[in-house]
């Protein structure tokens, strides 16, 4: 269901009413949204986000009581507020698909149309961009950790409200996870949803062992056990196998046990060896508790057992080095087919002018060898001389070996979708294949390797050209 349009920060509106008292509302502009640094100082990030924000694009609407609020707060004149009742937001979206690999500093999203439309749109495609292209990162990089083991989303319980916990699982599931806690995500976007029970189901029972029966007399095809509420090793086990004797003889199996606190890589060997003893085998093992692709890391490094990872806090609210927020923006590169460009003293800053495609190199056996950003419609080849964005003295040359891809694609046209909506399943299934298809060291967690993203000759004479313009401008005033 398509947001609020005051889902947006004041200042959209205001340039928006400045633009139109100006007679500058139906100028055509192009603007790009892109991210300056790889999140959690990784080698990548997975783009996640894209549905939501277009299904927002297009069902845009001002209704009577959020008109009546904006003319309450005394800021704008009648002829604005009518504007803004006959609204709809009319351009064109190119992007990559949700799930694709992509890079620090090559746009994203580049939106085109009035610049009443294109301008009044940025806070809402930041929110629903940069959130989510955070976490199916975040996700990406504990599923790597994990290797084999499954990685469960549960994170709604410290998500950052509502509406984060549902576009957390529905990142989370993009970058990897094969299902969520998350009931209402799973209807929303048919995700499969797991869980087990808390501690407090344990604790409401006379004993352990009771709860445990309790537990797989009403779920006798689906129990697994948290087996830490008072002791891991002395009692958890131990009841857990009973139950699990229980089942077989009922001609059911108990699914798994869960593991909560303490040393995960200790007791999840040991766990290992009890239920495999006991002939168990196929039990599997469930590890939960602030868990983040360092810890995964590190418990499959000491040898852990763990089949399955609960992985919530860090995963939902992308806790980490480098996380907290994605820090994507949305500048303007283009007004009336003239090309602009924010100029700064730091270069690193400075935007990309023009309206531009993204060109990816792939190689002979498909595999991922560099990222080129250039003016639309300018001629590239292999071989190419092409320069750093951040660093214009730094240059290289495109594979000779390498053929270009398109990595965007239209995907809204006059306000309306293109194509068929993809399943996140799809979108899953994108991002495991270009993960796999990266540099060898991209995925590293410490010191990874820099993929490069370039910029074509002609991009980078015409950056030049307008800075050596406006710095003239300047002068001469």
């Amino acid at each position: 269901m398509p947001c609020s349009p005051l889902l947006t920060d004041l200042y959209e509106l205001t340039m928006l009413a400045g633009y139109l008292e100006e007679g500058m509302a139906d100028k055509q502009a192009a603007f790009d949204l892109y991210f300056r640094h790889n999140p959690f100082e990784g080698g990548y990030a997975v783009f996640a986000g894209l549905q939501p924000a277009l299904e927002n694009l297009e069902g845009l609407r001002f209704a009577e009581e959020e008109i009546e609020y904006l003319r309450g707060l005394h800021l704008f004149k009648p002829g604005f507020l009518d504007f803004l009742k006959r609204f709809r937001f009319g351009g064109t979206v190119i992007a990559p698909p949700e799930g694709s690999v992509v890079f620090a500093n090559e746009p994203l999203l580049t939106v085109s149309g009035t610049l009443a439309e294109t301008q009044l749109v940025e806070t809402m495609l930041l929110n629903s961009i940069n959130f989510q292209t955070l976490v199916a990162t975040k996700a990406a990089r504990v599923c790597h950790a994990a290797g084999e083991a499954e990685v469960i989303e549960f994170g709604l319980r410290r998500a950052q409200g509502p509406d984060g916990g549902v576009s957390a699982s529905r990142a989370a599931c993009i970058g990897g996870a094969k299902a969520t806690s998350n009931v209402l995500a799973g209807m929303l976007f048919d995700l499969p949803v797991r869980g087990t029970h808390a501690h407090s189901w344990v604790q409401s029972f006379p004993d352990e062992l009771t709860a445990f029966r309790a537990y797989a007399d009403a779920f006798p095809d689906s129990t697994v056990l948290l087996v830490d509420t008072y002791d891991t090793l002395k009692s958890g086990l131990p009841n857990a196998l009973i139950v699990a004797r229980e089942l077989r003889q009922r001609g059911h199996s108990l699914r798994g046990i869960r593991l909560d606190s303490g040393d995960l890589a200790y007791l999840s060997r040991e766990a290992r060896a009890m239920l495999d003893h006991a002939g168990f085998p196929e039990v599997r093992i469930l590890a939960s508790n602030e868990i983040d692709e360092t810890v995964v890391d590190s418990i499959r490094d000491e040898g852990g057992r763990v089949d399955i990872y609960g992985v919530g806090t860090k995963l939902a609210t992308a806790s980490g080095v480098g996380g907290v927020a994605l820090g994507g923006v949305y500048k303007l590169v283009a007004i009336d087919g003239q090309a602009k460009m924010k100029i700064t003293s730091d270069l690193a800053k400075a935007t990309l002018p023009g309206v531009k495609q993204v060109l990816r190199a792939i190689g002979p056996k498909g595999e991922f060898l560099q990222d080129l950003v250039c003016l639309d419609g300018e001629a590239v080849q292999s071989g190419d001389k092409v320069y750093d964005p951040t660093n214009p003295l730094h240059h290289t040359h495109l594979p000779l070996e390498g053929r270009l891809v398109d990595l965007r694609r239209v995907v809204m046209e006059n306000g309306h979708r293109t194509g068929q909506q993809e399943t996140i399943a799809a979108m899953a299934g994108r991002c495991r294949r270009e993960l796999a298809l990266l540099p060898q060291g991209c995925r590293r967690f410490v010191n990874p390797h820099r993929y490069k993203v370039s910029i074509s000759q002609h991009l980078k004479t015409l950056r030049c050209t307008l800075i050596e313009q406006t710095t003239a401008r300047r002068k001469a005033q």
